[in-house]
């Protein structure tokens, strides 16, 4: 019977190192990436509903951006605070700032994704850089970045979203980890040619890619999901890169608890659920086999298993998963996470088996 197990376990190393190796490896060995900056016009879109303090530090950083040729449009998404009489005084003294003011509206109520769509309508230029009321980017040089990485054929981008470093919290080196993971997942299979989601704090994409697909029509009815329901839909392997580079990067305050993460994860395994049938099979394959790989580890060594054979396939897992996440938190500047990578991988899993679960028990209907 051990025997028996202990093949099982091989196959599932097999599996992990796949994973690893031949699908991380192709971002988390990628050459470091040059760019070459385009004069394109871009609509910087934000959407914010009752962020008035940090649309206050945002707006300023959005408009001191060392680019030529465009415009930020700001979305008011019926906000009850502040937040639309800052739109308005920034749009008084800026000509670039062009104000999308959204009303509740009985059947879209709420709805962030009708409050995009407006603010796309609204949209002067071509090309559409997205970013978040709750995030930033660091560089002056964050549109030259991203936009640099537009061709005739790629015609949505997706950027890296990271999240502040703090001092002193354990949590909070987990969560870069995860993101980490979420990011060299993302960007790998998209650079395999199958991109199955973005990240709305740090996207791109040519303005025909949204009305070609009715927007965000498909899945409208689901009050999450806007950018990584629509990249499921839109991105191809045609269509669609990545960008890297430091100064592309977005950054933004991690949460303080574990239950805001908790939550935080419950909604986006709760998106990932209306993925193709593909992206839900390769992101379910991959929890799983990291979670059985821990539940036969522990089973063959408390049954003593002939350590000879079961640490060297122990070791080489640890190696092959270790190299290639010490690479991609390199590329992404989160170097530091990766010292605890063992601990962080088994609190990553199990969190993410505890998801799964919750969701299955209690259907999330409205996030707030």
């Amino acid at each position: 019977m051990l025997n028996i197990i202990f093949c099982v376990f091989v196959i599932v190393v097999i599996l992990q190192l796949v994973y690893y190796l031949g699908v991380f490896g192709k971002f988390s060995f990628a050459k470091p990436q040059v760019i070459t900056p385009k004069r394109l016009s871009v609509s910087v879109i934000v959407c914010a509903k009752n962020d008035a303090e940090k649309i206050r530090e945002l707006v300023p950083v959005l408009l001191s951006q060392n680019y030529p040729n465009f415009e930020l449009v700001l979305i008011d998404n019926a906000s009850s605070d502040e937040t639309l009489d800052i739109f308005e005084e920034f749009e008084k003294l800026h000509n670039n700032i062009r104000l999308v003011k959204v009303e509740n509206n009985e059947a879209f109520w709420g709805n962030k994704k009708y409050a995009l769509t407006l603010g796309i309508k609204a949209a002067s230029k071509d090309y559409l850089v997205f970013t978040d009321a709750d995030c930033y980017p660091t560089s002056p040089d964050w549109i030259t970045n991203m936009t640099s990485q537009f061709t005739l054929n790629k015609t949505i981008i997706l950027g890296y979203s990271a999240y502040e470093k703090q001092a002193k919290s354990f949590l909070n080196k987990i969560i870069r980890y995860d993101a980490v993971l979420r990011a060299t997942q993302q960007f790998a299979w998209a650079k395999i040619g199958r991109p199955f989601t973005g990240n709305g704090r740090n996207l791109a994409y040519k303005k025909d890619e949204f009305f070609k697909r009715n927007g965000y029509i498909n899945h409208m009815n689901i009050l999450t999901g806007e950018d990584a329901l629509f990249i499921n839909d839109a991105a191809g392997k045609k269509n669609t890169a990545i960008c890297y580079t430091p100064e592309s990067f977005t950054y933004s305050k991690a949460k303080k608890t574990f239950k805001s993460w908790a939550k935080e994860k419950r909604k986006a395994a709760f998106t990932a659920s209306f993925f193709k049938p593909f992206d839900r099979l390769q992101l379910k394959l991959f929890i799983i086999s990291q979670a059985a790989f821990f539940i036969l580890m522990i089973v063959l060594i408390a049954a003593q298993f002939n350590w000879m054979f079961l640490v060297p396939v122990i070791i080489i897992r640890y190696i092959g998963g270790w190299i290639t996440m010490a690479q991609s938190a390199v590329r992404l500047n989160e170097k530091d996470v990766v010292y605890w990578y063992p601990v962080m991988e088994i609190i990553v899993i199990f969190t993410q088996l505890y998801v799964y679960s919750a969701n299955l028990t209690s259907k999330p209907v409205h996030w707030k």
